[in-house]
């Protein structure tokens, strides 16, 4: 499914691997989480260089859903791994990027009371794992 919102983005040179487990329906804000996942693949397509691989993975674990966009990419440098989150930073050129995807992105993910992570190589590739419970109180939300 992640894919297909991006499927006019991804080239040839790109392969996507999907490994999907066996997940329960969650409470969440579903158009957010899709913007969450498009920023994700977004990056993992540019970080490709338009040659690479990107893995989508989801599991059960304990109670929260976690997914992973994995990609063999350049990596993030570790001076930027710190920023990344923070509005307006971008590795980018200009007129190539807001800096807002993943500060935007880590705002729902708070909103929905789970963590986003990040692990990066540089000239190896980057791992965003989204953790999000199953169950969330709307009421404490957004």
């Amino acid at each position: 499914m992640f894919s297909q919102l991006l499927e006019h983005d991804l080239k040839e040179g790109i392969q996507v691997h999907k490994e999907y487990g066996d997940l329960p329906h969650i409470d969440c804000f579903a158009g957010e989480l899709n913007q969450i996942f498009m920023n994700l693949l977004t990056n993992a397509i540019d970080a490709t260089g338009g040659k690479g691989e990107i893995s989508i993975q989801t599991a059960l674990v304990d109670d929260n859903v976690r997914i992973r966009i994995v990609d063999n990419g350049r990596g993030i440098e570790p001076d930027d791994l710190k920023q990344i989150f923070d509005p307006f930073f971008t590795t980018k050129d200009l007129n190539e990027g807001t800096g807002l995807g993943l500060s935007i992105s880590y705002g729902i993910v708070q909103d929905h009371k789970g963590q986003i992570l990040v692990d990066s190589k540089v000239g190896e590739g980057t791992t965003f794992s989204v953790i999000l419970p199953v169950e969330l109180d709307v009421s404490e939300s957004i």
